[in-house]
């Protein structure tokens, strides 16, 4: 919590059918007391994600007795139970559970001011967490990480995939630094810094042998079987190609958040979804695939690397970003858009 923001009994409400959870929350955040030790809030985190007291040890590197007596001192800190112990294990109770919450949050916040310090003095060393979808990671993230890991030995990248990129929850709870996908059009103004990289095209695509390669419009594919690359279905690349061709998008066969599901579904069955042009092309994903030639072409997107407001002022981020953009200059400068699939378009338009 802010320094300055600590909420007191006075100032705990809860909103008309809020539940037992902002009940929980309010009294964790003013029972709060400066001495809870931030090493019981770690043994606390661990207990958790172990579901075991002998395993939070072992990973701790403490004794078993150790890692009970910090919980214990938590709970009675907090007058509550943070623990339920059971014959198989522990679990976190409704307590625990937000103050496992907040403690991630809080230790997370503490080493990224202690990573921040040292760049500021000029150590470059710490970790970047990044989330990039697929047609990043196939143009952009390599050639990013070869020259950023070059000039900054000592960041350690984290990156993970996404398919698509509309849930914006992990960058805003600071799970993720910088996100590498598609520029979403209903991106919240102020919250977010946006660098735009790079144009990329979706293309329609079905399994190779599929008859659907035929068509020729996408009302000819309002019947067919979509995947749609999204978790809940309700934002997705193939629901915005539809919309913006004033069509009413089809109801999706199935929702996957992986590059390898997309391409065994659409390989092996007979559905169609939307692709980054590179990576229908690639060598590797050609042979089992074809492009349905429609006639209103593919989805354009843009490319870009977001982050939240604010964190472009840290040093880690900022070098990141720029390499990226060095990347993407790359991408542009060498590729050939009949092998990349990359339309470049002109700034001034």
């Amino acid at each position: 919590m802010p320094p300055g923001r600590r909420a007191m009994p006075g100032n705990v409400r809860s909103r008309p059918g809020a539940g037992k959870d902002a009940v929980v929350r309010g009294a964790i955040a003013f029972s709060y007391h400066p001495s809870m030790k931030l090493p019981a809030l770690q043994t606390l985190i661990v207990a958790i994600e172990e579901g075991s007291l002998r395993a939070a040890a072992r990973r701790l590197g403490i004794s078993q007795p150790g890692v009970t007596k910090a919980i214990r001192e938590l709970e009675r800190e907090l007058g509550a139970p943070v623990l339920q112990r059971t014959t198989t294990g522990v679990f976190a109770t409704a307590q625990g559970k937000v103050l496992y919450e907040h403690a991630r949050r809080a230790l997370r916040e503490l080493s990224d001011a202690r990573s921040l310090i040292d760049q500021l003095g000029g150590r470059m060393i710490g970790e970047l967490s990044v989330s990039a979808v697929p047609a990043a990671m196939l143009l952009l993230i390599p050639e990013a990480m070869r020259t950023f890991g070059n000039d900054y030995p000592d960041i350690r990248l984290r990156v993970r995939e996404e398919l698509f990129i509309a849930q914006l929850s992990l960058l805003r709870e600071g799970e993720i630094d910088v996100i590498v996908g598609p520029i979403p059009d209903d991106l919240p103004a102020g919250e977010f810094e946006v660098e735009t990289l790079l144009p990329i095209q979706m293309m329609v695509v079905v399994g190779k042998g599929n008859p659907l390669a035929r068509a020729r419009s996408l009302r000819q594919l309002a019947g067919a079987r979509w995947l749609f690359t999204s978790i809940a279905g309700k934002a997705s690349y193939a629901r915005g190609l539809f919309e913006k061709h004033g069509l009413t998008p089809p109801v999706p066969a199935a929702m996957v958040n992986s590059t390898l599901a997309l391409l065994a579904l659409m390989t092996q069955g007979d559905y169609v979804g939307l692709m980054p042009k590179p990576i229908t092309l690639h060598p590797a994903v050609s042979p089992y695939l074809s492009v349905v030639p429609i006639r209103e072409g593919p989805l354009l997107q843009t490319l870009g690397a977001i982050v939240r407001r604010g964190l472009m002022l840290r040093p880690v981020v900022r070098h990141f970003v720029a390499h990226l953009q060095r990347a993407a200059q790359h991408v542009q400068h060498t590729a050939e858009p009949t092998t990349t699939g990359i339309t470049i378009r002109d700034s001034n338009n």
